[in-house]
């Protein structure tokens, strides 16, 4: 297995955020998965949490009585945040920190008159937070077939930004083609893939070529997770995005398969990789090695707003 992996900063600061929540009041309410992953949220959700697609199933509150919510690690537009005060929502934002920086970058550049491309996955909560700070402004690119169909005049002034969690890879391969077609395109001041999302995709180049097959734990819905095991599959190993232990399939492994490789997207908590490691065992390996390619020491605080929960309980 490989080292970074699992569980990044902004992970642990939010799922931290829902279980201080949950030990000062209940209920807590949680808009979307607070990260994504099953595990994870079924976690919470047997120590109390309510977790709900939309803030139309939170009941609203009243100023003297106001209703706790925590936002997701993803982030939400300034339209949600609105109607969580319309509903007297009592509001502990978890969105990670990095999230943060690319919202406010895209408010800072649409503030300047810039007309902001957003490299970033349809449909992805985190795209959809930080559409939402400029929505006038933003034009979203998925693909280098996005940016064939992308025009702009020469006196537009442009600059890029891009989803936390996308291939380091691919996202260096569209900006290449944006700045081919607009020389006027401005990079962003920062580089907006996390760190952790950049550590874990590192880690896996080097592990991929030393594998005859890869499992990378995470949920389906985890652009983070989903790249890892597009990262393997470019060095031509085999690589399969597992849930846990029980995702595994026995046709995968056939008499080719000497040597299996272990990573964890940033949602997939540690309980899950041993889980996995103890299944391995019981089809026959015979060693577990880590392979310790960056370590990580970045920290987040938690949400000030925590420190008046015990006022409304």
């Amino acid at each position: 297995m490989v080292a970074p992996r699992g569980f990044c900063a902004g992970v642990v600061r939010a799922v931290d955020v829902v279980e201080e929540a949950l030990q000062i009041t209940q209920p807590v309410y949680v808009r979307k998965e607070i990260v994504h992953n099953k595990y994870v949220v079924e976690e919470l959700r047997s120590r109390g949490a309510i977790f709900v697609n939309e803030l139309s199933e939170v009941p609203d509150g009243t100023p003297s009585t106001p209703v706790v919510c925590v936002f997701s690690a993803h982030g939400v537009s300034p339209e949600v945040r609105e109607e969580a005060k319309r509903k007297n929502l009592f509001i502990i934002d978890a969105t990670c920190p990095l999230v943060t920086k690319v919202h406010l970058q895209a408010i800072k550049f649409a503030r300047q008159g810039y007309k902001i491309i957003l490299i970033g996955h349809h449909g992805h909560e985190e795209v959809e937070g930080t559409m939402g700070e400029a929505p006038a402004a933003m034009y979203l690119v998925d693909s280098l077939k996005d940016v064939a169909n992308l025009e702009f005049s020469l006196e537009d002034k442009l600059v890029y930004l891009t989803q936390t969690t996308l291939s380091v890879d691919d996202t260096r391969d569209i900006a290449i083609a944006l700045k081919a077609k607009f020389p006027n395109l401005e990079e962003p001041p920062i580089d907006s893939i996390c760190y952790a999302t950049t550590n874990r995709q590192v880690a896996v180049k080097q592990l991929a070529p030393m594998c005859d097959l890869i499992l990378v734990i995470g949920a389906q819905n985890s652009s983070n997770s989903q790249r890892l095991r597009e990262v393997a599959e470019q060095f031509g190993t085999r690589s399969f995005l597992i849930d846990d232990e029980r995702s595994i399939h026995d046709d995968w492994f056939d008499e080719s398969v000497k040597t299996v490789g272990l990573s964890a997207g940033a949602s997939a908590p540690e309980v899950l990789v041993e889980r996995v490691i103890e299944d391995l065992k019981k089809r026959g390996a015979s060693a577990i090695e880590t392979l310790d390619v960056i370590e990580e020491d970045v920290f987040f605080p938690l949400p000030k707003t925590l420190q008046q929960l015990p006022m409304l309980a």
